[in-house]
């Protein structure tokens, strides 16, 4: 059962600013990025093995940053937050949907305490041809994400196809032929560079996917229907911490905390750095809300298909006990693309 304690001094966590903490955070995911391509281009295995890692993770933590923009938790004026939000999804390739855009769906979520889809994702994969839907599946089973490149690709293409989208086509094209030039540009120079780029962006969609996975067990409507009143304690109760280690805390701040998924749900203004302190304030430490990373690892490998015909599943019984084995988890990463 989920168990909040005391109340707690919300003003104190909104305003909370550590400025040193984001431009260190902020300097490593920049320097990290063109140090990892860097790395790539090296001769030496070890360095190019070093690259894809430090590649990896510099681009997991752009994904956050965008995430953090998007709550307006670093700069305290919004055009500061989103051009930071921007240069983010640039760098994590999720840049052809607008920052407003992705930040309006994210901040809904959080609001309205539901998940958002424009469409049911395992009644189009059923529907495509029969070649296409097994191969898709065959690279999930691989454990290669192909189903969050289709979601990109169908965000990327929305203007082309989409009439609320049309207005961004010139937008798209021009992103689009900058970032192809660009990686044309590197496998110029080194075509193992830019087959390990793809294995940094693939790790990164991967780390991103395992954690956004099981945070929430939310139901799924499509944008701009009639939604149904949840309050504080629904959203608790299908809300899941994914935290890398409970005793060892430093280690989530290499996610930048992303995994205190209930506390930054109880307070979305709350930076990344302070989590783990509202988090203690927030909690016993005794709910059933912190899923073992042992559980987010197997569940994941377990579910890696199953989870695609779907939903969310449920992850506590009406005994209050923890069902990992009914604990599917989502698909893709919410906070990046918008489903078109």
């Amino acid at each position: 059962m989920v168990s909040l304690s005391a109340p707690v001094n919300v003003s104190s966590y909104v305003h909370r600013q550590k400025p040193l903490w984001n431009a260190i955070a902020l300097t490593y995911t920049g320097l990290g990025y063109g140090g990892g391509i860097a790395l790539l281009l090296a001769s030496n295995g070890w360095l190019n093995a070093l690259g894809v890692a430090l590649l990896t993770h510099s681009l997991v933590c752009a994904a956050y940053f965008a995430h953090e923009f998007m709550h307006g938790t670093v700069f305290t004026r919004r055009h500061g937050n989103e051009v930071g939000g921007t240069i983010m999804l640039w760098l994590t390739g999720s840049c052809y949907a607008r920052f407003k855009d992705l930040a309006k769906l994210h901040i809904a979520h959080h609001v309205d305490r539901v998940d958002f889809s424009a469409f049911d994702l395992a009644e189009l994969i059923t529907n495509l041809p029969a070649p296409v839907r097994q191969s898709i599946l065959v690279l999930e089973w691989l454990y290669f994400p192909a189903v969050s490149f289709m979601l990109q690709w169908r965000s990327l293409t929305a203007p082309f196809w989409n009439p609320d989208y049309r207005d961004q086509r010139r937008r798209v094209t021009l992103l689009l032929l900058t970032r192809i030039s660009l990686f044309i540009l590197l496998g110029l120079v080194s075509f193992k560079a830019l087959l390990l780029y793809f294995v940094a962006y693939i790790g990164m969609i991967t780390l991103l996917r395992w954690m956004d996975a099981f945070q929430h067990t939310y139901e799924v409507f499509p944008v701009g229907t009639a939604l149904p009143e949840r309050d504080r304690i629904h959203e608790q109760k299908n809300t899941f911490s994914t935290l890398l280690s409970r005793r060892y805390r430093w280690l989530n701040l290499l996610l930048l905390n992303f995994g205190y998924h209930n506390a930054h749900h109880d307070v979305m203004k709350c930076p990344w750095h302070s989590l783990h302190e509202l988090d203690r304030d927030l909690f016993s430490g005794n709910e059933l809300h912190y899923v073992p990373v042992t559980c987010l690892l197997a569940n994941y490998h377990r579910f890696r298909v199953a989870r695609i015909f779907s939903d969310q599943g449920r992850a506590v019984d009406e005994q209050g006990n923890f069902t990992p084995d009914t604990f599917y988890g989502a698909v893709g990463v919410s906070f990046l693309v918008l489903t078109c």
